[in-house]
């Protein structure tokens, strides 16, 4: 019997024009765990406010990243599936899904399900847990197969932030570019309310988050807490590579809406590391595996723009880890199989 291998990614629009980037944006804001509100009232903020004015600059940007062959983060995707399917041999049945939009975490199953798996082993492709990614993915998951007649054993990843094949794999990444050659070292994480940070603490029975020292080391009441989830991965691949403390800043990107986030944010960490002297920086993204949006235009255009607007001359982006053989085998012990 052969066991069925899902990664699944967070989603990308069928293509950059304008009314599927909308599509996209309909069905990623509506989903109740990323934007944790009152139904009524993320109903009217996300498809009357949000997506009418967002839908349009966002068709711009992904324009300027796609290629060819489409979305990078679905290229880069079908590549991971396909490397992992020939490194496991036919025992093994790799499919790949996506939360939102296309190809599907429904045709993903479907596809398990008429190969006749025996068991499946699911893999949401986000490091460091958070309700808003790895949750949302499971909670669609187990929605979808609960239909079936007959459910297999599942196994599902919830984070494999700390997993020493991930910051292997990360760590072969950093080593193309020499971080002394550099002034600072930026690990910028996608960034989240605060509210859902004192959330996922208050599951564990601590109501009293301050986002301080608090997640400085991983213990049992944080270790679902994506922002000590970050902290660790970045402590990891820093002693990894040599990085010393003083030398690195952890921030977070991509905010939305004027509430607050975790912060210290990546633009103010690049125009800070600006007015104080720095001419090239490194910046790290160890919470996205494949480059998207956030990684190659966020990053890569408009950080690097901002840097140079206040006196800086270069911002280094090092690629996601992509389809790297290295991070196929990482996923191969992450997953336990062989």
């Amino acid at each position: 019997m052969k066991t069925g291998i899902l990664l699944i990614n967070l989603g990308t629009p069928d293509s950059p024009s304008t009314g599927d980037v909308r599509k996209y944006l309909r069905q990623f804001l509506n989903d109740p765990r990323v934007i944790d509100i009152s139904p009524l009232g993320r109903l009217l903020l996300v498809n009357l406010v949000i997506v009418p004015f967002r839908a349009p600059k966002s068709a711009k940007l992904y324009k300027s990243i796609w290629t060819e062959k489409g979305s990078p983060l679905l290229i880069h995707g079908i590549a991971l599936k396909e490397k992992l399917q020939e490194t496991l041999g036919g025992n093994y049945v790799v499919v790949f899904g996506m939360r939102y939009q296309n190809p599907s975490l429904g045709s993903a199953l479907e596809e398990l399900r008429k190969a006749g798996v025996s068991k499946i082993k699911i893999v949401p492709l986000y490091p460091q847990y958070a309700s808003s990614s790895t949750g949302s993915t499971l909670e669609e998951l187990m929605r979808l197969v609960r239909k079936w007649e007959v459910i297999p054993s599942l196994e599902s990843i919830s984070h494999f932030y700390d997993h020493p094949a991930f910051i292997r794999a990360l760590t072969a990444a950093g080593k193309e570019f020499d971080h002394r050659q550099y002034d600072h070292v930026v690990f910028s994480y996608h960034g989240l309310p605060e509210r859902q940070i004192k959330k996922a603490a208050v599951h564990y029975g601590n109501d009293s988050c301050s986002f301080g020292t608090c997640c400085d080391k991983i213990t049992e009441n944080n270790r679902y807490c994506y922002r000590a989830n970050c902290f660790q991965t970045s402590r990891l691949l820093s002693e990894a590579l040599g990085i010393p403390k003083e030398k690195y800043t952890i921030s977070f990107q991509s905010r939305l809406g004027k509430t607050p986030w975790i912060k210290p944010y990546s633009d103010h960490v690049i125009e800070e590391r600006a007015k104080k002297g720095d001419k090239k920086l490194l910046v790290f993204s160890p919470a996205f595996v494949a480059d998207c949006l956030e990684t190659v235009h966020e990053i890569g255009v408009e950080y690097n723009e901002l840097f140079r607007k206040h006196g800086g001359e270069k911002v280094q982006l090092v690629p996601s880890l992509n389809s790297r053989q290295e991070w196929v085998q990482a996923l191969q012990e992450i997953l336990e199989v062989k």
